[in-house]
């Protein structure tokens, strides 16, 4: 496989960009965005797709033959483009649904075009900002970008053998076999419980779930840990003990404490993130002076699409498709002016950490502008969601940019490849996320969807439990974040089934034996991990919209 795609003349007279990437890329798109959505809203967490896309599509490119190194990564460039805006609507959409404002199967009819308005906007934006950002932030500031550079790692190191194809495909086979027998034909549980804990009215059991255990072996054995500690703290402390020792007056109290206290935790995680990403930023101004703007020969290596004619007319398109999607005019605007600023602080924390608390963007940005134009609840969480998309789809863009600057692929074509991705993505994500919802009868634990974000926002537009419970642990999960402990996890542990979660830690403590037994194979691991949780997320999702096609 060659790596020196520079002179090779591409589609359209872009270098290095081919048609058959941009199909493979958008056809990737659409299963990842899928998938994606399915996670999201299932296990209330969604890993970076890297290592699953860049396999993906160096398998495919590989068996067609006569591809190199930038080809391929033009292919996964557009194969990872929509599960961010997966994640942006899974992590705010889904309010709507909890707040009561949208309900039935009449959604769809009524809706869609809505979601896929305000989707489309924030996919624009991320796209234009993210163009303009790159030079400082990939070229000149050279942010490390963990993700981006674990990409390029995976498509240099190769596929030796045909080894990670195996077991990527292998996985994704039996995940998808296994999802199909237990929620198609009713095979196999949903989750094992004891009877001894539900007698107690301990909601106590294991989910079986090979997306969580895909999704707990990427995380990691700390991560995982921090996680099943907030279960524990929630569901064998808070609910059995609150009652009996007369804290709170009932078991539907103390869950909906243990519920408002992690959802707190998780917001106040968001928070201490941007509060060190500002003493971050004001360390650098004061050893740097003034943020220097791209020079005139970064700016002048991206070519025309580095225009202002291209920004501002992805700024009045994404404008209008937030007017269609319903916001006022004044806040479509302020919108604009949120996404610039809360764009460039997602690109920095996803640069230098690979972290990107979208959903805690899309809050902040929307307080703002509920403090100078009043909005209804729809328009509210339309606001949080243009934002967190953008945010999303920003710092995916900016992974893939790093990736490609280390595998000397040429930006033009990664951002045809974002565009062609991302329009795929926005479409999958508006179509996966209605019937995911519309089959499984509503949003949150008890339906099976526990879409742990959206009900953060919702908190921020509707209110949701004691609003007193909600901020303290909203201040604490900030000192504990800049403290350096993991508290997003912890909150997200308290609210989660504590099936879920405890299938998720087991998947976290399989990584640790298997590092301890094979320290050298860590990364056919992550491939295998990759394939469970793709396959369930694909699964679920193609039966749920089967479903609501067929109505059955």
């Amino acid at each position: 496989m060659g790596t020196n795609g520079q002179k090779r003349q591409g589609l359209g007279g872009i270098a290095q960009l081919s048609l058959r990437s941009l199909i493979l890329g958008a056809v990737g798109s659409a299963i990842i965005t899928a998938s994606s959505m399915y996670t999201a809203l299932r296990m209330g967490a969604l890993p970076w797709p890297t290592i699953f896309v860049a396999v993906l599509s160096m398998t495919v490119l590989k068996l067609l033959g006569g591809t190199n190194l930038q080809e391929i990564s033009i292919a996964q460039t557009a194969m990872s483009a929509g599960a961010m805006v997966a994640g942006g609507m899974a992590f705010t959409l889904p309010g709507l649904w909890i707040a009561g404002v949208w309900s039935g199967p009449d959604v769809l009819a009524n809706h869609w075009w809505k979601v896929l308005a305000i989707a489309g906007a924030g996919m624009i934006f991320g796209a234009v900002l993210t163009w303009w950002l790159r030079p400082k932030y990939i070229e000149q500031d050279t942010l490390p970008f963990p993700i981006g550079k674990a990409a390029a790692q995976t498509l240099i190191t190769g596929d030796q053998g045909g080894k990670k194809s195996l077991l990527l495909f292998g996985a994704m086979g039996f995940s998808a076999v296994f999802t199909y027998l237990r929620d198609s034909l009713g095979w196999l549980p949903a989750a094992i419980t004891s009877g001894w804990f539900t007698r107690r009215r301990m909601d106590v059991g294991v989910m079986l779930s090979p997306m969580a255990v895909g999704i707990g072996y990427l995380i990691g054995p700390l991560a995982t840990g921090v996680w099943f500690l907030g279960a524990l703290l929630a569901y064998l402390l808070v609910i059995p003990l609150g009652p009996a020792l007369g804290l709170l007056p009932s078991t539907e109290a103390a869950v909906a404490f243990k519920n408002t206290l992690g959802l707190g935790l998780m917001v106040g995680t968001g928070i201490g993130i941007i509060i060190r990403f500002l003493i971050n930023f004001g360390q650098k101004l004061e050893r740097k002076g003034l943020i220097s703007r791209p020079s005139a020969k970064t700016a002048q290596s991206n070519g025309r699409l580095n225009g202002r004619i291209l920004q501002l007319a992805g700024m009045i398109l994404a404008y209008v498709l937030s007017l269609v999607a319903g916001l006022p005019p004044l806040a479509a605007l302020l919108l604009i002016g949120g996404v610039l600023m809360a764009t460039a602080m997602a690109a920095t924390i996803t640069g230098e950490t690979g972290i990107n608390p979208m959903e805690i963007f899309g809050i902040i940005i929307l307080l703002a502008i509920r403090l100078l134009v009043p909005l209804s609840t729809t328009a509210a969480f339309l606001v949080a969601a243009g934002v967190a998309i953008a945010c999303g789809y920003a710092g995916d863009i900016l992974n893939d940019y790093k990736s490609g600057y280390l595998l000397q692929t040429n930006p033009k074509a990664q951002f045809i490849s974002e565009l062609v991705g991302g329009a795929v993505g926005t479409v999958v994500a508006t179509l996966a996320m209605i019937a995911l919802i519309t089959r499984y009868g509503g949003v949150g634990n008890e339906y099976g969807l526990p879409a742990v974000q959206a009900f953060a926002v919702t908190q921020m537009v509707h209110g949701i439990g004691d609003p007193l419970v909600f901020g303290i642990a909203m201040g604490i999960g900030a000192l504990l974040y800049l403290a350096k402990v993991p508290a997003m996890t912890l909150g997200i542990g308290m609210y989660l089934p504590f099936a879920l979660s405890f299938t998720v830690f087991l998947g976290g403590m399989s990584r640790l034996v298997y590092q301890r037994l094979k320290p050298g194979a860590a990364e056919n691991g992550d491939v295998v991990a990759s394939g469970l949780f793709g396959g369930e997320g694909i699964t679920g999702v193609t039966i749920a919209l089967v479903r609501m096609i067929t109505g059955a």
